[in-house]
Formats: structure tokens, sequence, C-alpha cells
């Protein structure tokens, strides 16, 4: 049988990334010879990926790159990256042979499972974590910033990158933006993709230089002490690609009020879609706000964070007892409620923190919201599956499809009142083409099924190897794998980590972020019949 699909047209393409991924491990080795830290996990990294890029660029000559051979270099792209990008992790853990140079052999990312974990994670800028132990004893401060960078080079799409800075990409970079980009589609702001993808990218660096310029200053300006310009950094780096990723063992919550007031707006604007900072740099700052998914997200994000802050500062919405489980004692309970109950700013600080991370999909936390109420949670857990624009570095279902739902569900029920009725959805003042209407509905239950579906599988797992978890810790750890999020409940908190699941489950949390980056579809269809008979 003759395939349909060019696989080796689509491998040399991946190759072509692997070896310009050498570039950006530079970073985190100049961060290792400021600090006098062994640089072996990056230099043998970048000799691996280079060689592996080469070698797989000897599979074709000129690549014809189609709709199919589309998706599979860009599922495949993203699986080689995270396999090279555990690498680094793996070599910190064990050291080289012949070579006295084993940092911390102790490490967890010492297992091959929990370093590809943490790549993943990273790269699809999940932000869930197996570190144990997240401290410069356990770990260096250049491995630290190799962990933050993977999730800054994911967020806006490593695919959009390449087609954005590298020529060879340029012909048939409108079908991978197509497979990688996150939503039902990516708008073309300029006559050539390439040029849309430095658009993107431009305004994605921007947003990260500014607001690490205002991080520091924070810090200089003497409101937030421990905010240097290493944690600047760091923090840049993960908030704009909703990572959540933290050198700090607290996340957010190791940082002042002036810090957290800051990095909000810059989680907002990072499940924003990015067409329209180019919009608004361009002259046409009005269709910000003219934009009815914009607005719809907005309001979302108010809401929510109006019912919350309302509950918190009243008190109803924290719990009275701290959990038997030891997830944190009685005197950090006392702490969180002498600090929100009867205190507007804290009380309207956290719960906007919080619902906007979750909402966006950026997983950092600013308090241990496993102190809030089971009810509050629930909250919190239904704001997982809202997501951010499309277009945006935010996972989850998005709010443009939850939007059109709604309002083809409205149509439906005026319909059957009037079935001579033709009344098309309508966004933004535009008919929805009812193919693009029917790829949302089945996109949207896909992703429910493949929730209820994981967290079944998860909880038998579980219960097979002896670790107790409750439905909603279960729940929660699908929802924030599948949807990019990050922190779940319980065990998996915001102060957590999925470390004590089995490698069983890990690997299969390690599949559900790489099928919740791509959006499912595109990883999917790699693996029908369909797909690669002629």
């Amino acid at each position: 049988m003759k395939l349909r699909v060019d696989y080796k047209a689509s491998l040399r393409l991946v190759g072509t990334v692997l070896k310009y991924l050498a570039v950006p491990l530079c970073f985190p080795l100049v961060v290792s010879l400021y600090y006098g830290e062994t640089v072996l996990p990056f230099v043998i990294t970048m000799a691996i990926t280079v060689l592996a890029g080469i070698g797989l660029e000897q599979l074709a000559e000129e690549p014809d790159i189609g709709a199919r051979e589309g998706f599979l270099m860009v599922a495949a792209t993203w699986l080689a990256v995270t396999i090279i990008g555990a690498i680094p992790f793996l070599i910190e853990a064990h050291g080289v042979p012949f070579v006295v140079a084993a940092i911390h052999p102790g490490s967890t990312l010492g297992n091959p499972v929990n370093a590809l974990f943490e790549s993943m994670s990273g790269f699809t800028t999940t932000g869930a974590t197996v570190l144990g132990d997240i401290s410069y004893d356990s770990h260096t401060r250049g491995i630290m910033m190799w962990r933050q960078l993977t999730q800054w080079l994911g967020g806006m799409g490593i695919v959009v990158l390449a087609v954005a800075i590298l020529p060879e990409l340029s012909v048939g970079g409108a079908q991978l933006m197509d497979a990688e980009a996150p939503g039902p589609g990516i708008e073309k702001l300029t006559p050539r993709i390439a040029e849309t993808a430095r658009a993107l990218w431009g305004a994605y660096l921007g947003l990260t230089v500014l607001e690490i310029l205002l991080l520091f200053g924070l810090h200089l300006a003497g409101y937030a002490p421990n905010m240097g310009v290493y944690n600047a950094i760091a923090h840049g780096l993960t908030t704009m690609p909703t990572g959540g990723f933290s050198p700090e063992a607290r996340s957010i919550e190791a940082f002042s009020a002036a810090a957290q007031w800051v990095i909000i707006p810059f989680m907002v604007a990072a499940g924003t879609n990015f067409a329209l900072f180019w919009h608004v740099l361009t002259g046409d700052p009005k269709k910000l706000f003219r934009d009815t998914e914009f607005r719809a997200y907005l309001g979302v994000i108010g809401v929510i964070s109006a019912i919350l802050a309302a509950v918190l500062f009243l008190g109803d919405g924290l719990m009275s007892v701290a959990p038997a489980d030891g997830t944190f004692d009685q005197f950090y309970l006392e702490g969180i409620r002498t600090a929100l109950i009867g205190n507007a700013e804290a009380s309207i600080r956290q719960s906007l923190f919080q619902v906007v991370s979750i909402v966006t999909t950026t997983g950092y936390a600013s308090i241990d919201f496993n102190a809030w109420s089971s009810t509050t949670q629930y909250g919190l857990l239904f704001a997982m599956f809202i997501g951010g624009s499309a277009g945006s570095t935010g996972g989850a279902i998005k709010i443009v499809r939850w939007y059109i739902v709604l309002k083809s569900l409205r149509r439906e029920l005026f319909t059957t009142a009037h079935p001579e009725a033709i009344r098309p959805v309508r966004l933004a003042g535009r008919a929805v083409d009812e193919r693009a209407i029917r790829g949302i509905y089945a996109f949207t239950l896909l992703y429910l099924v493949l929730f209820f579906v994981s967290t079944g599988l998860l909880h038998l797992d579980a219960a097979r190897v002896g670790f107790e978890l409750t439905i909603l810790e279960t729940m929660s750890a699908v929802a924030a794998t599948l949807g990019n999020v990050g922190p779940g409940f319980g065990v998996v908190g915001p102060m957590g980590s999925y470390l004590d699941f089995s490698n069983s489950s890990k690997l299969y949390m390690v599949l559900l972020m790489w099928v919740g980056r791509l959006e499912i579809i595109p990883v999917l269809v790699v693996f029908t019949p369909e797909y690669w008979r002629r």
C-alpha cells in the first residue's frame, strides 16, 4: 500500500527545528557560567540536538508540505523537542560517565519518566511539576532557567517561531501554523505567513521584556525585595506563555502584593488573542474592545472573580479545619483566614489572581487554594475548562468555542419554535460557517469525553498502586494536564507536585499534555488509518 503522507518531508522539517534548538540552549549555558556551575548538561544536549537535526534533514531534499504533512510535522516536532528537553535534567541528575561532574545524583529528575514529564509540562506550558524539592540546593540555576525557558519557547509555539525565522519553513508555513495554532484558527495579519509569525512573536517578546523590566523595577524600588534580576527573568519567561513554572517553591506567594498586582495584567494579556495587540500597535486600538471574544473573556474573569472575592471576604470560601492529610496545617489556615476575612484588597487580589491564573491556564498560585472550601474549589475546577482566547497562549477549550456553542444552542431553541426561520450564528457581526460550528462541537465533545475517560483511568491506576486520591484530586489532575493548567487540588495542589503518581500515570499525563497543547485533533488524526492510506 502506497502511503498518502510524505513522512520523510515532515521528518526533514522536524530535523531543521531540532538543529536550531541548540541556539536557545545557549541561554541557560550562560546562566550556568555566570553562577560557576557545570555547563555539561547544555553542551552535550546541544551536540545531540544538532546531530539529530542534521541526520533527519538527510531524509528528503525539498520538502513539499501539505495539510497531512503539516499535522505529522507539528505532532512529531513537539514530541521530539520534549525528548531533547529532558536530556539536561537527566545529565544534571546522573552526571556524565568518566567526568567528575555529577551534580545532584539524588534528584527526582534522574528518573527518565520524571524528566520527560517535566520537559513536556514545560514545552506545553502546563506547569505541572514532579519536583518534590524546588530549591537551588537540589538543582542548579542553569537547569532551573532551562525549565523556565522551555515554557517561553512553547508558549507562542515552536513551529510558529520556526516559520518566523527560518526561510526553509516559509513554504507550507500556513499549514504548519494552522496545525499548531491554539484555537479554531489563526488570523493572517500580513500577506506573507512568515511576517504574520514574526508579528505574533514580536508582540510576545515585547510583552515579556516589559514584564521583566517592571518586576525588576519593583525590586529596585523596594516593593519586591526578593524579585531580583534572576527571578524577574524567570517569571517573565513563564507568565506570557501561561506556563506557571516558578523557581520558588511557594510560587508567586513568595513575592509581595505589589509583584502579584503587576503579574495579573500580564496573565490577562497572555490569555488574549495576540493578533489584537498587532492591531493596537498598527493604529487600530478600538479593535481590542470591539472584539466579541475579548469582551466575553473579560466578563467571565470579572464575574467569577467578584463571586470568589465576596465569599473570601466573608469567610465562607475557606475551610474551618485543616485537612487531615497534612496538605497544610491549622496555623497556615488561620493565617489565611486572618489575611482575607474582612480585608477587601487581599480578597480581591487573591480571587482575581487565582481566577485569571486558572482561566488563562497560567497555573501560578499566590495562595494555597487547598485552604479554600470545597465549593470554592469546584468553582476553580469549572474555570479550568474555560480557557483564554483563540490565538493566545492559553490552553483548555477557549472562550470563543464556548461562546459559539451557547449561541448555536440559543439558535436551536429559536428554530425549534420557528421551524421556517433561517438564523445563522454570528460572531462579531459575521455569520460563522456551519462546518466550523460542527468542528467546535466535535472538539468540545471529544475534549469532555477524553476528560472523563482519563479521570477513570487515572483513578483506577492510583488504586492499583495504593495511591489514595479523592475524585476531586483525580479530576483536577486530568483537567490540569489536558487543559495545560498545571496545579490541581489536594496532593497536586499549587504547592504540591505530581511526583507520587505511578510511572504509568505520569506517562499517560505526558500524553494528555501533548494532546491538549495541540488541541487533540492534530495528534489523534495521525493515529487514524485513513490519514495514511491513499
